[in-house]
């Protein structure tokens, strides 16, 4: 039988390879790491001839790969005890997700710096770890050095670039989100204050 590790020991922190291991072997999981997405960290589908496929991106951050791939066996484990007539990330997958994620946050697994934001997190996990603030920002701490700006940290009207290469000018923040115009159009975006880009001018 193939180890159910091979693909995925050199992404996550080594303590927590029992224990995931586990998961992996108890659940059957199909777990398959894939390119960089900018959309998404990691994805769960159940296949129209049975069975499913979770995929996690390839990325540098252990801790951040080791959250996504729980998060998405969590989605595996929702599906299998309540069906998909569920919201995808209501109060079934929040108290799996609770509930096996529970075991690795340890000082083991974790650094103490981000094991206290995560059991603050986990008392109502959110839909994205991108989505708590808290969190994200803590975790970036984990990723390889880059030239990057958070959008929080851009004055008003600065010019900044994203992923592909459109550019935008920073405007005002409404509500948790900061409102972003085009720099060559009228359409307005709206940005989560802890996205990355880089700044132009």
């Amino acid at each position: 039988m193939k180890d159910p590790l091979s693909n995925i020991e050199n992404f996550v922190p080594p303590a927590s390879i029992p224990l995931l291991s586990k998961y992996l072997v108890h659940w059957e999981v199909n777990l398959v790491v894939t390119r960089e997405r900018v959309t998404k960290h990691g994805d769960f589908r159940a296949l129209p001839k049975g069975g499913h496929q979770i995929t996690v991106n390839e990325m540098p951050n252990p801790y951040r790969f080791l959250i996504t791939t729980v998060h998405e066996i969590a989605h595996l484990l929702t599906y299998k005890n309540f069906g998909s007539d569920i919201k995808p990330h209501g109060k079934e997958w929040k108290n799996t997700f609770r509930k096996i994620m529970l075991p690795f946050l340890s000082p083991e697994i974790f650094p103490q710096e981000l094991l206290k934001i995560l059991q603050l997190h986990f008392r109502n996990p959110k839909a994205s770890s991108d989505t708590d603030t808290k969190l994200a920002l803590v975790l970036y701490k984990f990723d390889p050095e880059n030239k990057k700006n958070y959008i929080f940290e851009l004055e008003e009207g600065s010019v900044f670039e994203i992923h592909n290469g459109r550019r935008f000018i920073r405007g005002k923040k409404r509500i948790k989100r900061y409102e972003c115009r085009e720099k060559h159009g009228k359409r307005l975006y709206l940005f989560s204050p802890h996205a990355q880009v880089i700044k132009i001018e």
